[in-house]
């Protein structure tokens, strides 16, 4: 699972990229990131963070080309998050749907023969 940090203002955030099964979708995760442990650190935890618990989950669905994106929020609390953190998490989600409805585009032949 690939994820990437950035920081902003002293704190650090995470968008984390899995595959959710359940809903046949890539799974864009939002979290903030949380210091890797110092001992048995994971060597690719970049700026030495891990993601923490995603408040913000982008599903891109890659099954169904008629699906829509859609986003989660999971957060008990209310949550401020700064609009260059936001912008940079849409930019990635939009980066998964182009990459998606790029895959749905080449499938499409394939599937007519």
């Amino acid at each position: 699972m690939p994820w990437e940090i950035r920081e902003h203002a002293g704190r650090h955030y995470s968008v984390l990229f899995h595959y959710a099964l359940p809903d046949d979708a890539w799974a864009v995760e939002l979290s903030e990131a949380r210091p890797a442990p110092a001992e048995g650190a994971d060597e690719d935890a970049p700026a030495g963070h891990l993601p923490g618990p995603a408040f913000l989950v982008a599903l891109v669905p890659d099954e169904d080309p008629s699906a829509e994106p859609t986003v989660r929020i999971y957060t008990p609390d209310e949550r401020a998050v700064p609009y260059e953190i936001m912008r940079w998490f849409m930019d990635q989600v939009t980066d998964q749907v182009e990459r998606c409805r790029t895959g749905f585009e080449q499938a499409e032949p394939e599937a007519a023969t």
